[in-house]
C-alpha cells in the first residue's frame, strides 16, 4: 500500500494539473457528505441492520461455500447459513457457486450458538405454492414431471408433489401407463389446498381446449381428395386412427398399401407423423376415411406390360399356404407359385419343404390377369425339364444301376437321375417267385440292376424291371414239360379245388381235385400235406397264362394199362373162340380208351371229360380181367360149365360199366354158337 501511495504521490508531483483535478474531486465529495442530513444516515444504518421475520422469503447472494454450509448475504448483520445438502445433486455434485443469487426463507434468526438459518428448498416451495395459487385464480397452467404411478393415477412434481388422476392424463384411456412416467407436460390446476398439501392436476382439459381450436381450423379447410399431415393416434388390427388436427380419421388396413399388410403395427407406431389422402368425408357424423396407397398409382395398371408371360422375375416369399407360395414382385403385386410348379421331379406336399417366408426366389411368369390382380409363377421353369432328355439318356431296354430309395406294397423306387426315380413293380421282380412284399428280398439302400421297360413323359413315370434281366422260364416250359411227361414234385399248397406241386424253383402245376384219384373226392385237404413228394403226369400246358395241369389219377391209370398190355402180350393164343372174343374185346376197348385219352389231351378237355375217359379205361380193365379169368376156367371145365359162366360174365360186366346192348348180346351169343 505504501508503494502504491508513493507512486501516486510521484505522479501528482510530476503532473501538477492532475493533482489539481484530484483535489477538486475530493472537495466535491466532502461537500455532498455535508449535505446528507443526520436523519438519512440513521435511516440507512437502521435499514442495514433491520430485523427479519422468521418464515419470510428474502433474496440473497452466495458469498462462501464450504463442506457443510453455504453462506448467503441477505442484507442482515449476519450471513444466512444453508446446509450443503440443499445444493447437492443426486450424483453428488454441489450446485452452488460464489456470486449465485438465490431466494431463501428465514427459518431461525441468530442465537448465541448459531447464526441465521435459512432454507433454499422451503423458499422454493413457498414460491411454488404462490405460483399454484396464481395459476388457479388466473386460469393459468403449470409445468411438471410425472414421477411415478400411484393408486388411481400419477404423482407429478411441480415443485411440490401433486396428483394427476388417470382419467385426466389424455383424451383417450392410456393402455401403457408406465410409458407416461418420466415425461414432462403442462397441466391445469383443478383444485388445491395448501394446508393439506393437496393439489389435483389435469392434462386432459388442456388437450381438449387445444383439440377444439384445431378442430375448428381443420373443418374450415378439409375436403375430399385433400392430402393432409396427421399423427398416428391409435392402432388396431383393422386400421390406424390418425389425428388430422381436432378430427380423427380412419386409415383402413386395405388402404395402407397396394401390397400385403399383415398388421398396421408392422408399419406404424403411435405418434408417427404420416401423410394421407381424404377419401370420404361425413361432417355431420365427423367421420373421415383416409387412404395412403392412393398417394401412389395402382401398380396393376402397367403389370401386363411389365410382366409378360415368359418373363423371368425375382421376388420375396411373403406367405405360404397348403397349395403354394405367394411371392411379392413389387409393392402391390404378388404372384402365386403353385406347389405343382416348384419342381419337375419331386412331389412337393407342402411349399415349406422348398421355400420359407422371406426367401428370395427366381421364377417365370406363366400367366397374368391384371383385371383379376393375379399372376401365376413357376419355379421349375427356371431350369430345363429333365423328363425331356431322360428318354434319350435311358432308352427302353437300357440296363441301369441305382439305389433303392423307397419300398412300398406295390413295388420299389430306384434312384436314376437327380429327382427322377424309377418304379420296379412287384410283378416285375421275379418270373417265378411269389412275392407278397418287396421287403422280403430287398431293403432300402440296396444297389440293384434293372432294365428300362417304359418311359411316360407326360405323366412323368419311369418303369423298370428286374426279372427282365433273365429269360422267362415259361417260354421254354412246353419243351421241358411235354404233355404226357411224368414229373416228380413237392406239394406247396393244398386247397379244396386241388394240389399245387412245385416242378422246379418258381414253377408250379395244379392237380385238380378231379385228377387226384379215380374215386370221387370232394377235397384233397387232409390226404396231402405241404412238402409231400408227388408223382404226376402233365395233362396240359398254357404258357401265356402260366399254368400247368397235372394228374395223379391218369398216372395210375397209365401204369395199370401198361400192366394189362403186358399181360395180353405175354398171354398165349386162346384155345377157344370164347377166349379169342374176350381178347379182341379187351384190345378194342383199350384202343378206344387210348384214342379218347389222346383226344382229351390234344383238345385240353375239361377235368370232367378227362375223368370220364379214366373211368372207362378202368371199366375196360376190370372187364378184361374178368373175361381172362373166365377163359382160364373154360380150359379146365366142360363146355357146359364154360357156357354158364360166359352167360354170367356180361352181368358182372354190367355192374361195372353200362356197355351198349349190342355189345353185350354178341358176347353172350358167342358161347352158345360154340
Amino acid at each position: 500500500m505504501e508503494e502504491l501511495a508513493n507512486e501516486q504521490q510521484k505522479n501528482l508531483e510530476q503532473n501538477p494539473e492532475q493533482a489539481d483535478e484530484a483535489m477538486d474531486e475530493d472537495d466535491r465529495e466532502l461537500k455532498e457528505l455535508e449535505d446528507v442530513s443526520q436523519e438519512e444516515l440513521m435511516e440507512a444504518l437502521e435499514e442495514s441492520f433491520k430485523r427479519f421475520e422468521e418464515g419470510e422469503v428474502v433474496h440473497g447472494k452466495i458469498i462462501q461455500v464450504d463442506k457443510e454450509y453455504v453462506l448467503v448475504d441477505i442484507g442482515y448483520k449476519s450471513e444466512g447459513m444453508i446446509h450443503i445438502r440443499e445444493f447437492t445433486e443426486p450424483d453428488g455434485t454441489v450446485n452452488a457457486k460464489v456470486g449465485d443469487e438465490v431466494d431463501v426463507m428465514v427459518e431461525r434468526l441468530e442465537s448465541e450458538d448459531e447464526g441465521v438459518i435459512v432454507s433454499k428448498e422451503k423458499a422454493s416451495k413457498i414460491k411454488v405454492w404462490e405460483e399454484i395459487r396464481q395459476a388457479y385464480e388466473d386460469d393459468g397452467t403449470v409445468d411438471g414431471t410425472i414421477t411415478h404411478r400411484v393408486k388411481g393415477g400419477f404423482s407429478v412434481d411441480i415443485g411440490v408433489p401433486a396428483f394427476l388422476p388417470g382419467s385426466q392424463v389424455d383424451l383417450r384411456p392410456v393402455r401403457d401407463l408406465d410409458s407416461m412416467v418420466g415425461k414432462t407436460f403442462t397441466f391445469k390446476v383443478l383444485k388445491y389446498n395448501r394446508k393439506r398439501s393437496n393439489i389435483v392436476l389435469s392434462r386432459r382439459v388442456i388437450l381438449e381446449k387445444e383439440r377444439e381450436e384445431l378442430r375448428a381450423a381443420t373443418l374450415a379447410t378439409i375436403h375430399e381428395g385433400k392430402v393432409m399431415q396427421g399423427v398416428v393416434k391409435n392402432i388396431t388390427e383393422y386400421g390406424v386412427f390418425v389425428d388430422l388436427g381436432g378430427i380423427d380419421g380412419l386409415l383402413h388396413i386395405t388402404d395402407i398399401s397396394w401390397g400385403r399388410v399383415k398388421h398396421p403395427s408392422d408399419l406404424f407406431s403411435i405418434g408417427d407423423e404420416i401423410e394421407v389422402k381424404v377419401l370420404d368425408l361425413d361432417l355431420e357424423r365427423e367421420r373421415v376415411s383416409l387412404g395412403m396407397k392412393q398417394l401412389k398409382p395402382d401398380p396393376w395398371i402397367a403389370a401386363g406390360e411389365k410382366y409378360p408371360v415368359g418373363t423371368r422375375v425375382e421376388g420375396k416369399v411373403v406367405s405360404l399356404t397348403d397349395y403354394g407360395a405367394f411371392v411379392e414382385l413389387e409393392e402391390g403385386i404378388e404372384g402365386l407359385i403353385h406347389v405343382s410348379e416348384m419342381s419337375w421331379t419331386r412331389k412337393i406336399r407342402h411349399p415349406s419343404k422348398v421355400v420359407s417366408v422371406g426367401d428370395e426366389v427366381e421364377a417365370v411368369v406363366l400367366d397374368i390377369k391384371p383385371n383379376n390382380r393375379r399372376v401365376s409363377l413357376g419355379m421349375k421353369q427356371v431350369v430345363p425339364n429333365p423328363w425331356d432328355v431322360i428318354g434319350e439318356k435311358y432308352p427302353v431296354g437300357t440296363t441301369i444301376e441305382g439305389k433303392i430309395k423307397n419300398i412300398t406294397d406295390f413295388g420299389m423306387f430306384i434312384g436314376i437321375d437327380e429327382g427322377i426315380d424309377g418304379l420296379v413293380h412287384i410283378s416285375d421282380i421275379s418270373w417265378t417267385k411269389r412275392i407278397n412284399h418287396p421287403s422280403e428280398i430287398y431293403k432300402k439302400g440296396d444297389e440293384v440292376r434293372a432294365i428300362v421297360l417304359h418311359i411316360d413323359k407326360e405323366n412323368e413315370r419311369f418303369s423298370l424291371g428286374i426279372k427282365q434281366l433273365e429269360p422267362d422260364p415259361w417260354e421254354t416250359i412246353a419243351e421241358r414239360y411235354e404233355v404226357g411227361t411224368k414229373i416228380t414234385g413237392t406239394v406247396t399248397s393244398v386247397t379244396d379245388f386241388g394240389i399245387f406241386v412245385e416242378l422246379e424253383e418258381g414253377i408250379e402245376g395244379l392237380v385238380h381235385v378231379s385228377e387226384v384219384t379215380k374215386e370221387k373226392l370232394k377235397t384233397p385237404v387232409g390226404q396231402y400235406n405241404v412238402g409231400d413228394p408227388v408223382e404226376a403226369v402233365v395233362v396240359n400246358i398254357n404258357p401265356k397264362e402260366r399254368r400247368i395241369g397235372l394228374s395223379i389219377k391218369r398216372l395210375d391209370e397209365e401204369e395199370e394199362g401198361s400192366y394189362l398190355a403186358d399181360y395180353l402180350n405175354r398171354s398165349k393164343a386162346p384155345s377157344s373162340a370164347l377166349g379169342e372174343a374176350l381178347r379182341q374185346s379187351l384190345q378194342e376197348k383199350m384202343k378206344k380208351g387210348a384214342e379218347e385219352g389222346e383226344g382229351a389231351q390234344e383238345t385240353e378237355t375239361a377235368p370232367e371229360a378227362e375223368a370220364g375217359a379214366g373211368e372207362e379205361a378202368a371199366e375196360v380193365k376190370e372187364e378184361a380181367a374178368a373175361k381172362a379169368e373166365e377163359a382160364e376156367a373154360a380150359k379146365e371145365e366142360p363146355v357146359e360149365t364154360a357156357g354158364e359162366e360166359a352167360e354170367e360174365a356180361p352181368a358182372e360186366g354190367a355192374s361195372v360199366e353200362e356197355a351198349p346192348a349190342e355189345e353185350k348180346s354178341s358176347e353172350e351169343q358167342e358161347p352158345k354158337d360154340e
